[in-house]
Protein backbone atom coordinates (compact mmCIF):
# COMPACT_ATOMS: atom_id res chain seq x y z
CA UNK A 1 0.00 0.00 0.00
CA UNK A 2 1.23 3.51 -0.91
CA UNK A 3 1.84 5.86 2.29
CA UNK A 4 -0.03 8.26 0.86
CA UNK A 5 -2.91 6.75 0.58
CA UNK A 6 -2.59 5.35 4.31
CA UNK A 7 -1.90 8.90 5.45
CA UNK A 8 -4.91 9.73 3.61
CA UNK A 9 -7.11 6.96 5.08
CA UNK A 10 -5.65 7.73 9.01
CA UNK A 11 -6.21 11.61 8.35
CA UNK A 12 -9.73 11.15 7.45
CA UNK A 13 -10.28 8.89 10.21
CA UNK A 14 -8.00 10.67 12.75
CA UNK A 15 -11.14 13.59 12.95
CA UNK A 16 -14.08 10.64 13.42
CA UNK A 17 -13.31 8.37 16.30
CA UNK A 18 -11.67 5.99 13.56
CA UNK A 19 -14.01 5.83 10.81
CA UNK A 20 -13.58 6.80 7.44
CA UNK A 21 -16.29 5.99 4.39
CA UNK A 22 -15.48 5.16 0.16
CA UNK A 23 -16.51 8.50 -0.70
CA UNK A 24 -14.50 10.20 1.90
CA UNK A 25 -11.62 8.13 0.93
CA UNK A 26 -12.35 8.27 -2.87
CA UNK A 27 -12.28 12.28 -2.75
CA UNK A 28 -9.13 12.06 -0.91
CA UNK A 29 -7.39 10.20 -3.88
CA UNK A 30 -7.62 6.72 -2.00
CA UNK A 31 -9.53 3.71 -4.64
CA UNK A 32 -12.14 2.33 -3.39
CA UNK A 33 -10.71 -1.08 -4.07
CA UNK A 34 -8.12 -0.58 -1.63
CA UNK A 35 -10.57 0.48 1.76
CA UNK A 36 -11.82 -3.68 0.65
CA UNK A 37 -8.13 -4.58 0.52
CA UNK A 38 -7.80 -3.58 4.24
CA UNK A 39 -10.61 -4.87 5.75
CA UNK A 40 -9.60 -8.30 3.66
CA UNK A 41 -5.93 -8.09 5.80
CA UNK A 42 -7.64 -7.03 8.80
CA UNK A 43 -6.51 -3.36 9.09
CA UNK A 44 -9.97 -1.81 8.26
CA UNK A 45 -13.03 -3.43 9.49
CA UNK A 46 -16.38 -2.69 7.02
CA UNK A 47 -19.55 -1.74 9.61
CA UNK A 48 -22.03 -0.96 6.72
CA UNK A 49 -21.79 -0.01 3.39
CA UNK A 50 -19.20 2.11 2.22
CA UNK A 51 -17.92 2.89 6.12
CA UNK A 52 -14.89 1.14 7.27
CA UNK A 53 -13.12 1.49 10.89
CA UNK A 54 -9.64 1.50 11.33
CA UNK A 55 -8.89 -0.93 13.78
CA UNK A 56 -5.66 0.52 15.11
CA UNK A 57 -8.11 3.42 16.49
CA UNK A 58 -8.89 2.92 20.13
CA UNK A 59 -12.73 2.58 20.86
CA UNK A 60 -14.30 5.98 21.88
CA UNK A 61 -17.27 6.05 23.81
CA UNK A 62 -19.61 7.87 21.02
CA UNK A 63 -18.51 5.75 18.53
CA UNK A 64 -21.62 4.28 17.44
CA UNK A 65 -22.86 8.12 16.78
CA UNK A 66 -20.35 9.15 14.30
CA UNK A 67 -21.16 5.27 12.76
CA UNK A 68 -24.42 6.77 12.27
CA UNK A 69 -23.81 10.37 10.82
CA UNK A 70 -21.54 8.11 8.61
CA UNK A 71 -24.36 5.32 7.78
CA UNK A 72 -26.13 7.12 4.99
CA UNK A 73 -24.34 6.33 1.83
CA UNK A 74 -23.36 9.83 -0.21
CA UNK A 75 -24.52 12.14 2.44
CA UNK A 76 -23.89 12.98 6.14
CA UNK A 77 -26.85 12.28 8.89
CA UNK A 78 -27.34 15.13 11.79
CA UNK A 79 -27.95 13.33 15.06
CA UNK A 80 -31.13 14.66 16.13
CA UNK A 81 -34.55 14.11 18.31
CA UNK A 82 -33.95 12.54 21.40
CA UNK A 83 -30.35 11.24 20.96
CA UNK A 84 -29.59 14.92 20.85
CA UNK A 85 -31.12 15.57 23.72
CA UNK A 86 -29.05 12.60 25.23
CA UNK A 87 -25.96 14.41 24.17
CA UNK A 88 -26.48 17.75 25.22
CA UNK A 89 -27.54 16.11 28.60
CA UNK A 90 -30.49 18.57 29.31
CA UNK A 91 -32.72 15.39 29.47
CA UNK A 92 -32.87 11.82 31.52
CA UNK A 93 -33.88 10.49 28.07
CA UNK A 94 -32.15 7.90 26.86
CA UNK A 95 -33.37 6.34 23.47
CA UNK A 96 -31.93 2.38 22.42
CA UNK A 97 -31.51 3.86 19.49
CA UNK A 98 -29.87 6.53 17.31
CA UNK A 99 -31.75 9.19 15.79
CA UNK A 100 -30.36 11.06 12.83
CA UNK A 101 -32.00 13.63 10.40
CA UNK A 102 -31.36 13.57 6.18
CA UNK A 103 -32.87 15.76 3.88
CA UNK A 104 -36.24 14.91 2.33
CA UNK A 105 -34.76 14.37 -0.95
CA UNK A 106 -32.02 11.50 0.06
CA UNK A 107 -33.35 8.39 -1.62
CA UNK A 108 -32.85 5.54 1.03
CA UNK A 109 -31.81 2.54 -0.79
CA UNK A 110 -31.15 -0.10 1.67
CA UNK A 111 -32.47 -1.49 4.59
CA UNK A 112 -32.08 1.04 7.51
CA UNK A 113 -30.41 -0.59 10.52
CA UNK A 114 -32.06 -1.62 13.49
CA UNK A 115 -30.39 0.66 15.79
CA UNK A 116 -31.07 3.33 13.60
CA UNK A 117 -34.11 5.81 13.44
CA UNK A 118 -34.05 8.15 10.12
CA UNK A 119 -36.19 11.19 10.06
CA UNK A 120 -36.05 12.75 6.55
CA UNK A 121 -36.34 16.93 7.41
CA UNK A 122 -34.92 20.03 5.53
CA UNK A 123 -32.48 21.48 8.51
CA UNK A 124 -30.54 24.98 7.64
CA UNK A 125 -27.34 25.69 8.04
CA UNK A 126 -28.13 27.49 11.37
CA UNK A 127 -30.14 24.35 12.82
CA UNK A 128 -26.97 22.28 12.55
CA UNK A 129 -23.60 22.35 15.01
CA UNK A 130 -21.04 20.35 15.96
CA UNK A 131 -20.75 17.92 19.41
CA UNK A 132 -17.22 15.87 19.32
CA UNK A 133 -16.58 16.79 15.75
CA UNK A 134 -20.40 15.29 14.83
CA UNK A 135 -22.82 17.27 13.11
CA UNK A 136 -25.67 17.47 15.34
CA UNK A 137 -29.37 19.90 15.16
CA UNK A 138 -28.63 22.65 17.99
CA UNK A 139 -30.56 22.44 20.72
CA UNK A 140 -33.47 24.66 19.94
CA UNK A 141 -34.16 22.49 16.76
CA UNK A 142 -33.70 19.82 18.90
CA UNK A 143 -36.31 20.63 21.56
CA UNK A 144 -38.60 21.81 18.55
CA UNK A 145 -38.15 17.99 16.47
CA UNK A 146 -38.79 16.09 19.88
CA UNK A 147 -42.28 18.39 20.74
CA UNK A 148 -43.38 17.69 17.00
CA UNK A 149 -42.85 14.18 17.83
CA UNK A 150 -44.97 14.31 21.10
CA UNK A 151 -41.80 13.04 23.29
CA UNK A 152 -43.76 14.74 26.22
CA UNK A 153 -43.97 17.77 28.70
CA UNK A 154 -42.43 15.31 31.56
CA UNK A 155 -39.00 15.03 29.52
CA UNK A 156 -38.93 18.46 27.45
CA UNK A 157 -39.92 21.13 29.86
CA UNK A 158 -36.80 20.18 31.98
CA UNK A 159 -34.93 20.18 28.79
CA UNK A 160 -35.85 23.52 27.98
CA UNK A 161 -34.65 25.06 31.26
CA UNK A 162 -31.67 22.74 31.63
CA UNK A 163 -30.43 24.67 27.90
CA UNK A 164 -31.64 28.12 29.24
CA UNK A 165 -29.72 27.31 32.08
CA UNK A 166 -26.80 26.02 30.69
CA UNK A 167 -27.22 29.26 27.92
CA UNK A 168 -27.92 26.73 25.32
CA UNK A 169 -31.23 28.64 24.62
CA UNK A 170 -31.82 32.43 25.77
CA UNK A 171 -34.57 33.32 27.47
CA UNK A 172 -36.76 34.31 24.86
CA UNK A 173 -36.58 30.94 22.65
CA UNK A 174 -37.18 29.49 26.06
CA UNK A 175 -40.59 30.54 26.49
CA UNK A 176 -40.84 30.27 22.89
CA UNK A 177 -40.47 26.80 23.30
CA UNK A 178 -42.26 26.66 26.31
CA UNK A 179 -45.40 28.10 24.64
CA UNK A 180 -45.01 25.65 21.98
CA UNK A 181 -44.94 22.35 24.01
CA UNK A 182 -48.06 23.76 26.35
CA UNK A 183 -49.69 24.12 22.82
CA UNK A 184 -48.64 20.79 21.25
CA UNK A 185 -50.32 19.36 25.23
CA UNK A 186 -53.35 20.89 24.69
CA UNK A 187 -54.13 19.74 20.95
CA UNK A 188 -53.17 15.46 22.25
Amino acid sequence: MRQDAKRAIYDIAEDQMGYVTTAQAEASGVHPVLLVQLARRGRLQRVSRGVYRVVEFPAQPLEQYMQATLWPHGRRGVLSHETALGLYEISDVDPPKVHITLPPDFRIQREIPAHLVVHQDSLTPDEITRHEGMPITTPERTIRDCIAAHLGAALLAPAIEQARRFGMLNAATAARLERALRHEAATR
